[in-house]
């Protein structure tokens, strides 16, 4: 939606105040591009019981 409202000619200023976040979020976005985020595989958590088992 953000590259959409850029294309259409529209400022940062504008297109944050459309959408409804802060200017440097936008930025953030349109700096991006138009690929995902890459998630990587989480870290195992320790249990709340481990101390309590054996």
């Amino acid at each position: 939606m953000i590259h959409d409202l850029k294309k259409q000619g529209l400022s940062v200023t504008s297109i944050a105040r459309k959408v409804g976040c802060d200017r440097k979020t936008v930025r953030k976005y349109l700096e991006l591009g138009l690929e995902g985020p890459t998630y990587g595989p989480r870290q195992p958590r320790d249990r709340l019981l481990d101390p309590f088992e054996g």
